[in-house]
């Protein structure tokens, strides 16, 4: 009698497991839906063992669009994923996420009228940039120093998190600082600009400060677990290329320091594409020695050509008269090279003073 009441209590407790593992998928699922990607719990109906899911989440890979986005090389790389494994997860993402083949232009034009724009705290940069800070794509800021870089990723964290109709993303933020300038109290009062809950807004912004190269592209596996669980509009990285000039030195460690910031510009990228943020990255300069005494600007910024390309928007930021500041788009896919002014005042990024 007693092992009868043993077995049954055996078999309630894993009918309760069994119904609440089926519960988290359903909230994955429809946190997913709400998210604008599919969940990688969804490969469980389509074949694939709860195992190996657990193995792709503790590999990084939280979505069906980071599996799909990936090389059948890098997933091999995840412990106890195969060749053969890897080849048949890409077959069912590919399938489930409509992106992977051909669509028309009158789609992806549909797709792109949909995405945010975030804007910057001033409407003359706003129409400048055509709206603002574009989601779903990256963004480079650079320039010298003072010249406003950060003053407009700490506007964008709190402009990041208003409601779509006053320029938004209706999503939180999160701040990757390599050089010790991230300021809450810098946030407290551009929220109150835009009249928002200075507590609120500082709930809203995930922190993190790296302190090498390797632990700056450790944290992207971090910020695609947390993304995956809540709604984020914004991922900066201030400055996404301090660490490597330090971490490698001399023309010795030139290319190996490309290679890896290659990769880590490809991550960006790739999340940009996945969760539909906005990646806003800025970059220093140096003095440029081919550039001659009598050209405008000696400067350049830093990455060479690897930056240049990674970055689908280049904006140049550069000192003007007092507190006024000048942008200048370098490159876009969808705006023309022009420029425009702006202020850095206590509340943010604002319109420039006269």
């Amino acid at each position: 009698m007693m092992e009868v009441e043993e077995t049954q209590q055996i078999e309630a407790l894993e009918d309760d497991e069994e119904e609440e593992a089926e519960d988290e998928e359903e909230e994955d699922d429809e946190r997913g839906a709400q998210l604008g990607y599919v969940h990688v719990s969804e490969l469980e109906n389509h074949g694939i063992a709860r195992t190996d899911i657990h193995k792709l989440v503790n590999g990084g890979y939280c979505t069906v669009q980071s599996v799909a986005y990936s090389t059948i090389k890098k997933l091999c790389e995840v412990k106890g994923i195969s060749d053969n494994k890897a080849q048949k997860l890409q077959e069912i993402c590919y399938k489930l996420i409509p992106g992977m083949s051909f669509i028309t232009a009158a789609v992806e034009f549909q797709n792109r009228s949909s995405l945010a724009m975030l804007t910057t705290g001033s409407n003359e940069l706003n129409r400048l940039l055509d709206g603002g800070i574009e989601t779903g794509s990256l963004t480079e800021l650079y320039g010298e120093f003072r010249t406003g870089k950060t003053q407009l990723c700490h506007t964008l964290c709190v402009t990041s998190q208003l409601p779509l109709e006053r320029g938004g993303g209706e999503g939180k933020a999160m701040y990757i600082d390599t050089e010790g300038t991230f300021r809450p109290a810098r946030l407290m009062a551009i929220a109150e600009r835009f009249d928002v809950d200075s507590a609120m807004v500082l709930e809203n912004v995930v922190y993190a400060r790296a302190h090498n190269s390797e632990q700056q592209t450790k944290l992207l596996k971090q910020a695609c677990a947390l993304m995956s669980e809540d709604k984020f509009a914004l991922l900066v990285v201030d400055s996404a290329t301090a660490l490597y000039r330090t971490d490698y030195v001399g023309r010795g460690e030139l290319s190996e320091r490309q290679t890896h910031l290659a990769q880590f510009l490809r991550q960006l990228t790739r999340m940009s594409a996945e969760f539909g943020i906005a990646v806003v990255i800025t970059n220093q300069v140096v003095a440029n020695p081919d550039g001659m005494a009598f050209q405008k600007d000696t400067l350049k910024p830093i990455g060479g050509n690897i930056i240049a390309h990674a970055s689908h928007t280049r904006l140049q930021l550069k000192k003007g008269r007092g507190e006024n500041r000048v942008c200048k788009i370098i490159d876009s896919p969808s705006l023309q090279e022009a420029e425009a002014s702006f202020s850095i005042g206590v509340a943010g990024i604002d319109d420039p003073t006269e």
